[in-house]
């Protein structure tokens, strides 16, 4: 701690405009302050605002019906592949066994929910058998197979869905004329069972079929697909659990009909199912936002249309929001439904510094209960941390290396009260922000800091930095790491905020 004379010289300054000296320690504000984060209000445009399709990163999603084409069929969920077109029979045959292979290859997500196996019910009848219908063109396809056909085989396909990750709801139909199933596959049946991870009803039946499936052989006629009894069975609703939250994260708020509309925001995804685990990638991964750092709250939900489910959409943030923003319901038919929020873990315990409130304005310590600060064996406060907002990136609190009184121009080294509890052979990354700007740019050009993982350097930065600056570093926990920063040399002093380590 500073003496007792430091800090009544520290008091008499809270009444006089600070002078533009060089210490950090006494309050000695920069020639240019840093700047501060700037975090843009939320809007308070309605969902659907025409801007919102635009772009995928800074505008949010505008939320419309898509429809599918009709010919697409559940044996091929969204692809690029095109249709087979008039081959010959061993070509021809070839092909769609590729197709049926990528097809039965296109694994099950996790869809609305993950759940035990259940009971069913039934949400609409087939029409009669001599009638052509239709199968269900929605959200959140899964995959499909086909059973036993000697009778209409409900029971089949449920036991079967209960066994597909994700599986909520099925389509059973027969489909005649599809040459796969007549003449390739080897359970010579045409009784199919289509799994989706989100409910459906009646009125999504619209695939009628129509295709020419089988190989043109002359001038002959050749039949096209159609659909008969095509009826829709859901998961009991007392049987669906809630998402697993995804590793490195914790679960804010949710479900509920409310999207987030909050600062921070940093752009938005489509997903093709409800997938929590899909969107906390999506957020792992999501470019830097030089003022805000990496993403670190995201929020998914589904939109309903008319009943129908729609879009999934997958809202990231490099600020954590609440349900207090979660404000936005719809509009129109357009319904909010199964918003749920989820915050990114940080392994650093107040990795912003703000658990040091020793004062209302201005104060200084080398140490407190989350943070320890080092001094070479001649140095004094060569590592401290200051209480005061002129000198954070956010809130309070910020971090210094190098002598905040000018003492010497030795190195500091600041480092968590307690090793990190991170999960052995897991990777993460260090998220910090950084300044070295207090002095002039002349000065400034040596200050360094180190970035210490286990006692090895993986990152850092260096030079003068009129801003605070973004940086990071990957790195592989051991299951109980040390985390360090080492550096400054006054009067090249380099300031540390809102630090972060999140499993990657």
């Amino acid at each position: 701690m500073p003496s007792p004379t430091r800090f009544l010289a520290l008091a008499a300054l809270f009444f006089c405009r600070p002078p533009q000296s060089s210490r950090p320690g006494t309050r000695g504000f920069p020639t240019r302050p840093p700047p501060t984060l700037t975090t843009p209000s939320p809007t308070t445009r309605p969902l659907s605002r025409p801007r919102w399709a635009r772009s995928t990163r800074r505008s949010r999603p505008r939320l419309t019906r898509r429809r599918t084409p009709r010919w697409r069929l559940p044996l091929s969920p969204p692809s690029t592949e095109r249709l087979p077109t008039a081959q010959s029979p061993t070509s021809a045959s070839t092909r769609r066994r590729r197709h049926h292979q990528k097809a039965r290859a296109f694994g099950p997500g996790d869809g609305v929910a993950k759940r035990e196996a259940g009971k069913f019910e039934k949400v609409f009848d087939g029409l009669p058998a001599d009638q052509h219908d239709a199968s269900i063109q929605g959200t959140a396809y899964l995959t499909y197979t086909v059973v036993n056909n000697a009778t209409y085989n409900v029971q089949g396909c449920l036991d079967w869905c209960s066994t597909v990750k994700g599986c909520v709801f099925v389509n059973v139909y027969y489909e005649f004329n599809n040459y796969l199933l007549d003449f390739v596959f080897g359970e010579k049946s045409n009784l199919k069972c289509a799994a989706y991870g989100d409910f459906h009803t009646a009125v999504e039946k619209i695939n009628f079929g129509g295709q020419a499936s089988y190989p043109q052989d002359g001038n002959e006629t050749v039949p096209l697909t159609y659909i008969t009894q095509s009826s829709g069975w859901r998961l009991d609703q007392d049987e669906i659990l809630a998402p697993e939250t995804p590793d490195g994260y914790e679960l804010v708020f949710g479900p509920t009909g409310g999207a987030n509309n909050a600062p921070g925001y940093m752009g938005f995804s489509f997903l093709d199912k409800y997938d929590v685990d899909a969107c906390a990638l999506l957020c792992n991964g999501r470019g830097v936002d030089s003022n805000g750092g990496g993403c670190a709250y995201f929020n998914i939900w589904r939109a309903v249309v008319d009943g129908v489910p729609t879009t999934y959409t997958c809202s990231m943030y490099y600020l954590a929001a609440d349900e207090s923003t979660a404000v936005n319901y719809g509009q129109g038919s357009l319904v909010v439904t199964l918003s749920r929020g989820y915050a990114r873990k940080s392994a650093i315990i107040d990795g912003g510094f703000e658990g040091y409130t020793a004062c209302d304005k201005f104060c200084v310590t080398e140490s407190y209960a989350n943070w320890i600060g080092s001094s070479a064996s001649n140095g004094v406060a060569d590592a401290s941390i200051i209480f005061n907002p002129t000198y954070a990136h956010t809130g309070h609190g910020a971090a210094l290396l190098g002598a905040a009184f000018s003492d010497d121009d030795e190195a500091g080294m600041l480092t968590p009260a307690q090793p990190l509890q991170t999960d052995k052979g897991a990777n993460y990354v260090v998220q910090c922000f950084v300044w070295s700007g207090f002095a002039s740019p002349g000065v400034e050009a040596a200050a360094k800091v180190d970035i210490l993982w286990n006692g090895e350097r993986v990152g850092g930065s260096s030079g003068y930095t009129e801003e605070y600056t973004f940086v990071q570093a990957p790195v592989v926990a051991t299951g109980s790491d040390k985390l360090a920063f080492v550096g400054g040399a006054a009067p090249a002093w380099t300031f540390i905020d809102d630090c972060k380590v999140y499993k990657a």
